[in-house]
């Protein structure tokens, strides 16, 4: 599987899925401060997607869940569950949350998806140690969907 590496903006990407680098939604969406990602999604895409994904409980470390995209032209959006209780990324929570997203992309038959650098920010990894990782596990992924892997960067 080719990945096509970007920098630039996760919610300016032409693809028919987004990736949110989210939590174990153990604490209400709405008590947290949403930041990085989920904070973009959120001003950009209303509260709905959060009202879908705190009605699902709480996520195991590693899995993904699948909402609406609310507000923004996605056809949905994937929450991953990269971070644990302590808000730090692991090798398990990323590579897990790369593998059960890329497995709801394949499931529904997505043709294309883009994914932040998840653990990089609010998971308290650097991006090139999430960049990396996550390139690894793509490398172990079968799938006929182009993957777009998004490094933030400002315009």
């Amino acid at each position: 599987m080719d990945i096509e590496l970007v920098k630039g903006d996760l919610l300016e990407q032409e693809v028919e899925v987004i990736v949110n680098a989210w939590n174990r939604n153990i604490i209400p969406w709405w008590l947290l401060l949403p930041q990085g990602v989920s904070g973009a999604i959120k001003k950009h895409a209303g509260y709905a997607p959060f009202k879908e994904i705190g009605r699902m409980g709480a996520i195991p470390l590693g899995q993904a869940r699948e909402t609406s995209a609310g507000k923004l032209a996605y056809q949905s959006i994937i929450h991953v569950a990269g971070i644990n209780m302590f808000w730090c990324a692991t090798h398990y929570s990323v590579t897990q949350s790369v593998v059960n997203a890329m497995n709801i992309v394949n499931q529904k038959g997505y043709q294309s998806v883009a994914f932040p650098l998840i653990g990089a920010g609010s998971g308290n990894r650097s991006e090139a140690w999430s960049l990396n990782l996550m390139q690894q596990t793509f490398a172990n992924i079968e799938s006929n969907a182009r993957v777009v892997l998004v490094q933030y960067q400002k315009r």
